[in-house]
């Protein structure tokens, strides 16, 4: 193996297991809701409002998290991220009042997720690796955060069951520390222009991506995911409740949705790097509204949900690799991370959307049938608005077109 070939293995490998602790450490939250709230006496609705100030804050952090990787590497950027992952899981673990913990868990830890997310790692990878690799990076990556999810949720639930909510968090904080050696191989600056050419500003790359309807469709189609991913997150074992299923049915949907991501989230790396990315995504989200519609009119067995549940993790995060793709072959990778943080914002908007709106409407209407009409009807919109975006040439990575300033 060449010295190239190593480093970039090394570089993989420390990358997927930091997407996958990072994940893991965060999707592990919500089994803390019920002894936490028991042991505490607080309100079910106050600590999931916790929980929602982090999936907007993460959404809204997320573009200066890449900014900062952008100039500074992902390096730098990851391991503060994993410093605040740190200091908000024990914050949350000697929080007493609600309010404390609203701002371990819903502000330090929003924006810590953010600089040590999956965004931030996806786009640092796309920088540092030659294009042939680009695609199947990202989806290790993507597929590394659904393992983290299938893995550490189970080993948190067996902490709590040991040593007590408090205790499984303290090890949850020492656990996050672990993100700091891997964060070593994400590099550093970027590589200075070469001569004759202009390395594109943070301000000119935003106001071309702004102004781009591709820019638009992918912001507005990855709010549609984050509709669908929150929607069934928060609510799959609640819709499963309502159809009178066992309990553990509806823990092994969401199960088996990180089991078969991973499978889903490496075909669409390595789809991505021999389709087009634009029909791609158009594939994704409409067989995610064909998915849906049969699920919707099925038989509500433990057999059809679980079938269901693996068929939509194939699809779950399979959107990633191909949107970070078109981001990169659209406006260059000098500022990816930036441009996809801003793509990422759409789907965290979503995210909040979905997971109030499926509430909303099962308090509203007594089912979340009408919650899996929008599903439905979000997806073929989602298929629909990709069809436009440009899916060419990429662009030159780090720089606009190699023209020189004006003096």
């Amino acid at each position: 193996m060449s010295g190239t070939s190593r480093a970039a293995t090394v570089l993989l490998a420390c990358a997927v297991m930091a997407a996958a602790l990072a994940m893991g450490l965060r999707q592990s939250f919500g089994l803390f809701l019920a002894p936490m709230t028991q042991a505490l006496g607080w309100s079910t609705s106050g600590f999931a409002l916790a929980i929602a100030f982090q999936v907007l804050l993460n959404g809204f952090s997320q573009p200066v998290a890449g900014q900062l990787a952008d100039r500074f590497g992902g390096r730098v950027v990851v391991m503060g991220g994993a410093v605040l992952y740190a200091l908000g899981i024990l914050g949350m673990s000697l929080s007493q009042g609600l309010g404390l913990f609203t701002f371990f868990a819903g502000i330090v830890m929003g924006v810590a997720v953010s600089a040590a997310g999956m965004p931030v790692i996806s786009a640092s990878l796309t920088r540092m690796l030659p294009e042939n690799m680009r695609g199947r990076a990202v989806g290790l990556a993507t597929a590394g955060s659904s393992f983290g999810q299938f893995l550490v949720v189970p080993l948190s639930q067996l902490g709590i069951n040991l040593f007590g909510w408090q205790g499984a968090l303290f090890f949850m904080a020492g656990a996050a520390l672990l993100m700091l050696p891997l964060a070593i191989p994400l590099g550093g600056r970027m590589a200075a222009p070469k001569p004759g050419t202009v390395e594109q500003t943070a301000g000119e790359a935003l106001r071309s991506a702004l102004s781009s309807p591709s820019f638009w469709c992918l912001f507005f189609g990855f709010f549609v995911c984050g509709v669908h991913v929150s929607f069934l997150a928060v609510h799959l074992p609640g819709f499963v409740a309502s159809c009178h299923l066992p309990a553990s049915v509806g823990a092994a949907s969401i199960a088996l949705i990180g089991l078969f991501n991973v499978v889903g989230s490496l075909g669409a790396g390595e789809l991505s790097q021999r389709w087009k990315r634009r029909e791609l995504l158009v594939a994704i989200y409409a067989l995610r509204g064909v998915l849906m519609a049969i699920f919707l009119f099925a038989e509500k067995t433990t057999a059809n949900v679980l079938i269901f549940s693996a068929c939509m993790g194939v699809l779950w995060l399979s959107t990633v690799p191909p949107t970070v793709a078109l981001c990169a072959r659209n406006w260059g990778t000098r500022w990816l991370a930036t441009i996809f943080g801003l793509v990422f914002l759409g789907h965290q908007l979503g995210g909040f959307a979905g997971a109030f709106l499926g509430g909303y409407t099962f308090d509203l209407t007594g089912s979340y049938d009408l919650m899996w009409s929008i599903s439905i009807f979000a997806a073929a919109f989602a298929a629909f608005i990709h069809i436009p975006i440009k899916d060419g040439i990429p662009a030159r990575p780090g720089l606009t077109s190699p023209v020189r300033r004006a003096t």
